[in-house]
């Protein structure tokens, strides 16, 4: 018997193996101990904040802010999430939503579905609490569909935590609901459109969707419901016998794309995967974990990208941190690992289930809108609090050849920061517009108490670049601009610092070492001649030499430049503690505003 059972394993794991799978065959891997997983950044992302928690904020006060989702459709981008007061499962919830024509100016979130009052009295098989003054939390895994007859449509679910740890995601909470998307920005009626079978329908405070008398509404509506792919993503808050779901199986997150050949691709949170051949009707077998993918249970989003390869954008570690991209030419076998941010904001208000770091990544689903620029858009909540989008550039890549010569002002409307990775907070913007001169200069803005801003340069790999750039500091009393020169995985080699002293400094070892001082509103050319092999640069600013300098750490070579409003900051770790259960001191607190101007950059290299 022991030998039969080993021969069928053996068998069972032949037969995964042999089928078509999602695969991961770089040796690239993460490593937790940096917030950016030492990963080399994918070129040109630009990371935009949409929304910031603050409880201080008389209209959108809440501070659990999570699991958002976009689409694009009427020109616009629509961005669905779900919010609690404080914390995950601590009832009453609600879902909001965003819109933008760019995808870098949001306006502000208004309520789409909001809180559901659950009837005194109401209790749950195998738990022993009794419902009074409760309200429903939402817990949704998919928030928009575009019928054929072009109706826009989003969708929620309210679902039941009689308590903290209670999951509302068993099949026993309320349903899910929808109402329609117009064009003029408004939005229809609230409709249920698949409540749980335990739920008493007299109980309803919206009606059934068949009730309206919108007949193109109620056809996008039963076109969705025909299309198993899109049940798929209903699993775990719909009835455990639903017919309509094709995969019963505890799996969650559902994402997918479609090959060439007709085959549908599927993934779920562990980076499980499978493969259809039918639309989703059925799956040629049970979900796997994608061999060398290393994921663990934050979201996983996988597409095709508009110039026909493909895209998985993930945590690759056990934790929510890095969020990194993959690519693939066939679908199925993914050959590198690239940054899209390595940044984590202070978790300026503690709550239930709240995660550090950049997760919960979504895409635009197949059918639900393509942005005409071709880039792969997503979305990610950042610690469960603030909400973010990123842009990443088609096709994707990690590296930049030939020399740099940037003068903002010079350069095409809108390709200014074609090839800059930025991290642009509410309160610490990255934009290009006209400086003190009344010329076009990349500006960053920072009067975020918590968080900075970034704006970084891949350069072509060198070990004896020269960097030049001008810069203003419009200041010379607040904040401060650290300017790093790297090498390969985000390693700092030298690092210059426009500091609220009024001076410039240098990190020499563990000192800084001040350079000279500058004046606010000052233009300042600083230029950089640097060699590895020495572990040496000389610095002059505009024309007068400063000195030889030493790096503070090694690299083997050069590839990029940051610009960062703020201070490194290295927490969490892997070893901080998982529930963060307090709030920080002063956590709506701004500071006076900081602005620099970076008006050109140039990098070349040996």
């Amino acid at each position: 018997m022991k030998s039969l059972c080993i021969l069928a394993l053996g068998l069972l794991i032949t037969s995964a193996s042999a089928q078509d799978t999602v695969r991961y065959v770089g040796t690239t891997l993460s490593n937790v101990d940096y917030h950016h997983g030492q990963l080399n950044a994918a070129v040109g992302v630009h990371n935009i904040q949409v929304f910031r928690a603050n409880r201080e904020d008389p209209e959108n006060n809440w501070t659990y802010n999570h699991a958002p989702m976009l689409a694009y459709w009427n020109n616009t981008f629509y961005l669905q999430y779900l919010s609690d007061p404080v914390g995950e499962h601590i009832p009453p919830g609600q879902t909001l939503l965003l819109t933008s024509k760019d995808g870098y100016s949001w306006s502000k979130p208004v309520v789409i579905f909001p809180p559901y009052k659950v009837p005194d009295g109401f209790s749950k098989k195998k738990h022993p609490g009794v419902a009074k003054d409760l309200y429903a939390v939402m817990h949704q895994r998919m928030g928009f569909f575009v019928a054929k007859n072009k109706r826009l449509l989003t969708l929620a679910y309210y679902g039941i935590a009689m308590d903290a740890k209670d999951d509302p995601n068993d099949g026993q909470g309320i349903g899910r609901v929808v109402r329609e998307v117009y064009k003029d920005g408004t939005y229809g009626p609230i409709y249920f459109i698949r409540p749980n079978a335990s739920w008493k329908l007299d109980q309803n405070t919206y009606p059934l969707y068949t009730s309206s008398k919108d007949k193109g509404f109620v056809e996008a509506c039963t076109e969705l419901l025909a299309t198993p792919l899109m049940m798929q993503q209903w699993v775990e808050e719909a009835d455990r016998n639903d017919p309509l779901i094709p995969l019963k199986k505890e799996v969650k997150a559902f994402s997918y794309y479609h090959l060439p050949n007709g085959k549908v691709v599927g993934l779920w949170k562990h980076a499980l995967t499978s493969v259809s051949t039918n639309e989703g009707k059925s799956w040629q077998y049970n979900p796997l974990r994608a061999p060398g993918f290393v994921n663990s249970n934050a979201k996983i989003w996988g597409q095709r990208t508009s110039d026909g390869h493909y895209a998985t954008v993930y945590n690759p570690s056990e934790f929510r941190w890095p969020l990194a991209i993959s690519t693939s030419t066939d679908g199925l076998n993914y050959k590198n690992l690239w940054l899209v941010t390595g940044e984590i904001t202070p978790m300026r208000y503690g709550g239930n289930y709240k995660s550090y770091g950049p997760q919960y990544v979504r895409g635009i689903e197949e059918g639900n809108g393509t942005p005409p620029d071709g880039n792969l858009w997503l979305t990610y909540s950042m610690n469960k609090e603030d909400l973010w989008v990123a842009t990443v550039p088609v096709p994707v890549t990690a590296d930049v050849t030939g020399p740099v010569r940037e003068v903002f002002d010079e350069m095409p409307a809108g390709k200014e920061l074609s090839s800059w990775n930025i991290y642009s907070p509410i309160e610490a913007r990255v934009t290009v517009e006209k400086g003190s001169e009344g010329k076009k200069a990349l500006i960053m803005r920072d009067k975020d108490h918590f968080d900075y801003a970034t704006a970084e340069r891949v350069i072509a790999e060198s070990r004896k670049p020269t960097i030049e750039f001008t810069v203003v500091p419009r200041q010379s009393n607040t904040g401060v601009l650290h300017i790093e020169l790297q090498g390969p995985n985000g390693q700092a080699a030298a690092r210059l610092i426009f500091d609220a002293d009024s001076t410039l400094k240098a990190k020499v070892g563990y000192r800084e070492s001040a350079v000279m001082k500058y004046e606010a509103g000052k233009a300042y050319t600083l230029k950089l001649e640097l060699d590895c092999s020495k572990r040496m640069y000389t610095l002059s600013v505009n024309g007068q030499p400063k000195g030889l300098k030493l790096f503070f750490a090694p690299v083997p070579y050069f590839k990029k430049v940051l610009f960062r409003t703020g201070t490194v900051r290295r927490f969490p770790n892997a070893d901080t503690p998982t529930d963060q259960k307090y709030d920080l001191p002063d956590a709506g607190k701004t500071d006076p505003e900081a602005v620099y101007e970076i008006r050109s950059f140039r990098a070349e290299g040996e």
